[in-house]
């Protein structure tokens, strides 16, 4: 029993101690200072000296004693004396004390250690104190006692393996610490308390430069130097440098540097806040070229600390938000450049198309930034496979072709290496190596909007009421998810911009995705490896143990979503669909199918929650337990139990009507008793799975039971063909369990997610109706291009003014819709909030006529290519057919069936149509980037579904040749 109560101690109560803000609660209300909005934001010891003056200083040091030695002795009554779950509890206490309030909880770990074994920490302090008065280094001190006090407890208490282990355990949790958070003794000693100044001075000891080599923290050096520290690291060629820390005194490095005629040195700026995705400041500071003295490097080094406080520099920063900071500056050796300019990986002026924008001339870079040069232009285009590399330059000067082709491939991995967000890059070249002199996000194309996973979720052109509903209820969703993980660090967030319309078509913000999936500690690409199956890098592992409490709440929700799912079915949501349908929207006048409406999206906000956390939660699963795609059973789905119930019932029909005529098959069922029974179950079937459409996210586009034309096709092909589906059994009964109750709760989910968003269209339709017989709107679909609170205005309060322009402003919004129609390939992304008016047509390289996608659906198949991009005109479609789609929905699930193969330009292994092809053995391709556009009708292709590759054939046919 002593034991259970000292895991609680060391578990609970010595987290919940060291997650006390006692130092700041000292510092708050002897100072009026908070410690967390000031400085380094540390609440800790050295800052409560710094900010809060001597005795404060020593009233945080008693503070933090006691919860050291009291974690240790309220661990001892009940294990006994010097056993290691005192280090563990020391080490609880720190990890309480970091998450809470960021600080090291170095003090705590001193004290409680001197408790816990004084002799080995008398052998430490001694150790400690003596190196550090002789070095002078606080960073060999501070990372060193991390060395010698485990290996002093190792060789005094040799016997005891749990202890060692205890205590290297301790010593690697502050060392991670120290890495994450930024030290006090790097602030200006003039700006601390005056009693406290002697003190850090000593203390800071002999300041170690920095270095290029180091690495460094932005936050503290600016994104400049920072990022050719890390560019450095990652083997980029980047000349030697070293860095003055704000406030730091640059004497020492002046006289290490010999700067000479032949060596000559560039002091450049490296503010905190330049050179980010918020503002560049390019042209902003000074950079002082060709330093030659140590006297120039003197006033070069002033010069540029000066420029941050020019009024242009000043009035900058309040223009773009930039918060006040402080300037380091970065020395380097300057090359002598034979060739030299700047590299955008994406073109400013035009912000489309996929071309690296290149400038240059001979000599320093200088005379590009500069302006006062005219530089020669290159485009170049670099098309890169797994086994293909191929660089296409447009432009022509004085620069060798081969050196902007090399510009351009390292430009291109620059920006793949900081996941996608396009770069500025300065660079040199002095024959023999390609120097980076700076790399800086490009603002102007910033945030960065994809198509990927949106053309999936809300696919194909979309209305604007669609749109007005859609996009508060998605971003809603996910910002919950989102702030549940991020907690605190959600501050600054807007998960509002998370989406958007660009031509008429939903993109995701690529950059704030990006940002809230690097503060939740995983990879940028995450999202795409759940829903879409794509390759994932290993998240980092600081930045995951730091976001640990948050992923354990949303692993808490993933663990119960079946639980909280069906709760909610009980109690929301097949009462709601019961009394929706007791009551005919078309009896309803406006004012009650408004209220319809609201009823409807207050259990849509529910029910998209559980739409995007099952996919999302399968996906996981499946990834984990590594179970493959043709092992799960999709059966639930309700695209792929229509489909089965369709098929059930057309080998029924062939039984009762062995011969027929395609054409009249409905016609001759309806002749005899038993074919009349068959008609009987069909229209049971399609009230049952009315509610599904061509585009399930999309209430605009009308459902299978207002257009059952495609399902009754359909019927009439399985009465023709007779062929079972070729699903196959499931090899890995206890794994595919556990995913496989996710992959029915995704099913279900779906269809209460689509049955919902059918009874909100059916409703926008009967007040169509209503206003179409009244002259308010002209033709049918008129209201999907009003926006829902228009809709609600001419309910609530019929306003004259605007009734006058209602016809002009549908009008209006039918026109800009069709023109985006038009628009052909649609753009993946978009850089920028304004995108141009009409994208680029840039030819898209093909190497030996293959493309590449998602392979979704194993098989090859070859066959003639029939485009389709939408369900409007249904054409002949049979198993020659490889069928090209922009996506595919639950409502094509008719079509994809009877073709031969599939090739989708959105999509992964878990889209609509993947399911479907994998269902009736149809090889399908997913992702394949323009197929509609790239592929014509009639070329003849070859795809293989396990590779995921589509090769493309000259041949066409005999009356598609032209003459």
């Amino acid at each position: 029993m002593l034991e259970l109560w000292g895991i609680v101690i060391v578990f609970v109560v010595c987290p919940l101690l060291g997650a006390l803000p006692v130092i700041a609660w000292i510092t708050q209300a002897m100072t009026g200072r908070q410690l967390a909005q000031i400085g380094t934001g540390n609440i800790g010891v050295s800052s409560a000296f710094y900010h809060g003056g001597t005795l404060v200083g020593i009233l945080a040091v008693f503070s933090e004693a006691l919860k050291g030695i009291a974690a240790v002795l309220l661990t001892r009554t009940l294990f006994g004396e010097e056993s290691a779950w005192e280090l563990i509890a020391l080490i609880t206490l720190v990890v309480g004390r970091y998450s809470a309030g960021r600080g090291a909880g170095t003090t705590n770990v001193v004290w409680g250690f001197t408790v816990h074994d004084p002799l080995a920490a008398v052998f430490v302090f001694l150790l400690a104190g003596a190196s550090f008065t002789i070095l002078r280094s606080r960073q060999l001190a501070k990372f060193g006692v991390l060395v010698l006090f485990p290996l002093i407890v190792a060789l005094l208490h040799a016997e005891e393996p749990a202890r060692i282990m205890a205590a290297v355990a301790l010593a690697a949790l502050l060392g991670w610490i120290y890495k994450q958070i930024p030290d006090d003794l790097n602030l200006s000693i003039e700006e601390a308390q005056p009693e406290s100044q002697a003190a850090f001075k000593f203390f800071r000891g002999a300041q170690d430069t920095l270095t290029l080599d180091d690495e460094l923290d932005a936050a503290f050096v600016g994104q400049k130097a920072a990022r050719l520290a890390e560019i450095k690291r990652w083997g980029y060629s980047v000349p030697k440098g070293w860095i003055i820390a704000p406030y730091e005194d640059p004497e020492a490095l002046i006289e290490m540097l010999q700067p000479s005629e032949l060596l000559p040195f560039v002091v450049r700026s490296s503010a905190i806040g330049e050179d980010t995705e918020l503002a560049s400041a390019a042209g902003q500071y000074e950079t002082v070229l060709n330093v030659t003295s140590k006297q120039s490097l003197r006033e070069a080094i002033a010069r540029c600390r000066a420029s941050y406080d020019s009024p242009t520099a000043v009035q900058y920063r309040r223009d773009r938000g930039v918060l006040e900071a402080a300037m380091a500056v970065l020395v380097q050796q300057q090359v002598q450049g034979v060739y030299s300019g700047v590299a955008f990986t994406r073109d400013p002026i035009t912000k489309q198309g996929d071309a690296v924008v290149i400038e240059a001339l001979p000599g320093n870079a200088t005379g590009v930034v500069s302006g006062r040069v005219t530089p020669e232009e290159y485009r170049a285009y670099v098309v890169e496979t797994d086994n293909f590399t191929s660089i296409q330059l447009e432009g022509q000067g004085n620069v060798p072709a081969a050196l902007i082709k090399q510009v351009a491939y390292l430009s291109r991995h620059l920006e793949e290496r900081y996941h996608g967000i396009p770069q500025d890059i300065e660079w040199t070249y002095d024959g023999q190596t390609l120097w980076v002199l700076q790399t800086r996000p490009i603002t102007t194309l910033l945030p960065i909007w994809t198509r990927k996973i949106a053309a999936e979720v809300i696919p194909g052109l979309i209305r604007p009421l669609t749109w007005s509903i859609n996009r508060p209820l998605t971003c809603g969703v996910w910002g919950g998810i989102f702030a549940l993980v991020l907690g605190e660090r959600a501050v600054g967030l807007d998960f509002n911009q998370t989406a958007t319309l660009h031509y008429s078509r939903a993109y995701f913000n690529a950059s704030l995705l990006g940002e809230i999936f690097r503060r939740m500690g995983l990879p940028p690409e995450s999202l795409e490896f759940l829903t879409r199956g794509a390759k994932m890098s290993k998240p980092p592992l600081d930045t995951t143990l730091r976001n640990f409490p948050g992923l354990l709440r949303l692993l808490v929700r993933e663990f119960c979503l079946l639980m909280d799912f069906n709760w909610d079915n009980r109690r929301r949501f097949v009462p709601a669909l019961s009394e929706l349908g007791q009551e005919f929207v078309e009896d309803l006048d406006p004012v009650r199918l408004l209220a319809r409406v609201d009823f409807i999206l207050e259990l849509l906000r529910r029910a998209t929650y559980y739409s995007i956390l099952a996919p999302l939660s399968a996906a996981l699963r499946q990834a984990i337990f590594r179970v493959k795609d043709g092992e799960i059973d999709n059966s639930r789905t309700p695209e792929v139990s229509s489909l089965r119930e369709i098929q059930d019932l057309a080998i029924n029909a062939r039984q009762v009507l062995p011969e027929f005529n395609p054409d009249k098959a409905f016609e001759q069922l309806a002749q005899t008793p038993e074919g009349q029974e068959i008609l009987d179950k069909f229209d049971k079937l399609l009230q049952r799975y009315g509610y599904l459409s061509e585009v399930g996210t999309d209430i605009a586009v009308p459902t299978w039971k207002e257009e059952p034309q495609a399902i009754k096709q359909l019927f009439v092909q399985f009465m023709q063909t007779n062929e079972p589906p070729r699903n196959q059994e499931c090899q890995a009964k206890k794994k595919r369990g556990f995913v496989q109750r996710r992959v029915n709760l995704k099913g279900r989910v779906t269809e209460i997610y689509s049955r919902l968003l059918a009874e909100l269209r059916w409703c926008f339709v009967a007040l169509e109706v209503v206003w179409l017989k009244s002259g308010l709107l002209e033709q049918p679909g008129d209201i999907f291009f009003l926006e829902f609170e228009e809709v609600r205005r001419l309910v609530e309060s019929f306003e004259p003014d605007f009734v006058e322009q209602l016809q002009d402003l549908v009008q209006l919004r039918r026109t800009q819709l069709a023109q985006n129609g038009q628009l052909n390939p649609v753009p993946l992304l978009v850089y920028g909030n304004n995108p141009p008016a009409l994208p680029l047509r840039t030819a898209i390289a093909s190497p030996d006529h293959v493309l590449q996608g998602i392979p979704a659906s194993p098989g090859q198949a070859e066959g003639r290519v029939k485009v389709l991009r939408n369900l409007q005109a249904v054409p002949d479609i049979d198993k020659d057919t490889i069928l090209v789609v922009p996506y595919t929905d639950s409502g094509w699930a008719p079509l994809l069936v009877r073709a031969g193969g599939l090739i989708a330009e959105a999509g992964g292994r878990l889209s609509h149509g993947a399911i479907i092809a994998r269902e009736y053995g149809i090889p399908a391709i997913m992702d394949v980037k323009s197929a509609t556009w790239m592929l014509q009708d009639g070329q003849r292709v070859r795809i293989d579904g396990y590779r995921g590759i589509v090769e493309i054939s000259n041949d066409l046919r005999p009356d598609l040749r032209p003459e």
